[in-house]
Order: structure tokens, then sequence, then C-alpha cells
């Protein structure tokens, strides 16, 4: 399991969040029934989650500009529609995971909430901060709802509140949420990246406090309880391959209590090796 978990940190890692050729990333995924009310309506690559409230729904990031036809094909096939959805949330403004979101907030009628250090970047359609590659662009999209750290963003029985996790964005967001599975509450957490990604750490104008932010982030997700976590890129977490050990018998294959903190525990490690290598770099 540790082997199977650093792979994947490793690899997510390396998943830049800016101009990286992920194939993956396009690669359609038939959508499917998490925990409680949440359902996975992303790609192969890149997750994209609807949290359900009768015939209302929250989607949770939008995935590229050239696969949102993909997520609204995969709400239809669930038996949603795209005017359920009343409200789209975002984990970080990259194009990984926004650029879609411009198309399903057209298509659907839903309100954009997101945290208020993030707005420019949705807005402008563009990435925040200094970074070893160039700068991605996406389409701009309006925020309707601007949230503080720790806002709870509310739908029907839904509850989904936001926490500043910043470093990888300015305004990276992770949210949590209660669900019932089987009788049991469950604590679900969706946390957003911590990994550099192309981040410059040093001399970066455009977010000087940005080595600050992750330090403050990991702790802030290393004290967070998590029953299921569902990240942005589905591999750091396998999720894909739980939905797979689940539907094959494995009921508990989305709980995994130790997972999140063992995830902060690899990125906090893999941080300090890449500030002390473009430190030595200065």
């Amino acid at each position: 399991m540790r082997r199977v978990l650093a792979t994947a940190v490793a690899t997510f890692c390396m998943a830049s969040a800016a101009t990286a050729d992920n194939t993956v990333w396009s690669q359609p995924t038939i959508p499917f029934h998490v925990v409680g009310n949440i359902y996975y309506v992303g790609t192969k690559g890149l997750s994209a989650y609807l949290i359900t409230s009768g015939g209302d729904a929250i989607l949770l990031d939008g995935t590229l500009k050239n696969t949102a036809s993909l997520v609204e094909a995969s709400i239809v096939a669930l038996g949603f529609k795209l005017s359920d959805i009343k409200i789209i949330v975002t984990s970080h403004a990259h194009y990984d995971h926004v650029a879609g979101v411009a198309q399903i907030k057209r298509d659907s009628g839903a309100k954009l909430h997101a945290i208020a250090a993030d707005r420019w970047a949705l807005e402008n359609g563009l990435h925040d901060g200094e970074t070893s590659y160039r700068r991605g662009t996406f389409p701009p999209v309006k925020v309707d709802h601007v949230l503080a750290d720790g806002d709870v963003v509310t739908l029907g029985d839904i509850s989904m509140q936001a926490t500043l996790t910043p470093g990888h964005t300015p305004g990276c967001t992770t949210w949590s949420t209660s669900v019932t599975e089987a009788g049991r509450a469950l604590k679900v957490v969706f946390p957003c990246s911590v990994t550099v990604a192309g981040n410059k750490l040093f001399a970066n104008k455009r977010y000087p406090g940005i080595v600050g932010d992750f330090e403050v982030s990991f702790d802030r997700l290393a004290a967070m309880k998590a029953d299921v976590v569902l990240p942005a890129h589905p591999e750091f977490a396998d999720v894909l391959g739980r939905a797979a050990r689940r539907d094959a018998g494995d009921k508990d294959a989305f709980v995994d209590p130790d997972l999140l903190g063992q995830i902060v525990q690899k990125s906090r490690a893999t941080f300090q090796k890449e500030l002390a290598r473009q430190k030595a770099r200065q």
C-alpha cells in the first residue's frame, strides 16, 4: 500500500497544472456513485464531483475546456439534468480543473462560488503567480459569490465547508462535507493540491508568500480528519481503482482514515526537496 501511495504521489507531483501533455486527462470514463450523495463525473485523469440533494446539485470542478462536454454527458448519464446544477465550486484556478467551468456554468445556469484569493485568476482566465512554465490560460468565468476561508456553501441538505489551503494557487480550496453510507456517517474531504507543480518558490513577485502558504496548508490538512479522500486528480487516491474494488464486493473500498495524513506527509517531504533544490539555484 505504501509503495502504491508513493507512486501515486510522484505521479501527481509530476502532473504539471500548466502545460503537461497528459492524454489521460481527456479520456472519458463511466461515471459512478462514490459514497452517500457524491458521484464521480470527471475523466480518467481529472476529477469532477457531483454532490446531490434531491433534484439539486453542486458540481466541484469542470476539468478541461475540451472535456466539459464529457462532464455534462456523465451527469446526464447518471439520470440528472444539467439544470439540476445550482452551484459550481472549484478546487483551484488552474486550467486542468476550471477550463470547462465557463461552458458548464452557461449550459446549466449555475452560480459559481469561489474563494476570494482565486477570484482574479478565474475572472481573467489566467494562472496566478510565477511559474517555470508559460502561464496557463482558460476561458474566464464570472464569480457570482465570493467566499472567505471557513465559509459553508449550502444547498438543500448539502453543507460543504471551504478551507483555504494555499500554495499551489493563492486560493487553493479544500472542501469537506459529511455523508451517510449504509447507515454510517462519513467525513469526506476533497483536498486541494499541495504540490509545487512548477511554482517558483523564491523571488515570486506575484506570490511572494508562497512558501509560508504551503507550510500553513500542510499543517491545516494534517489536522483534518477524513474517512474518504477525493482529490482533483483521481490517481492521487486511486479513486477509479477504489470504485472497481467496491464494485467487486469491497464495500469499504473508499473508506481509508489514514490516507489524507499519508498524502500530506509524502507531499510535505516532496515540497521540502523541491524547496532545497530551488534554493540551491539561487
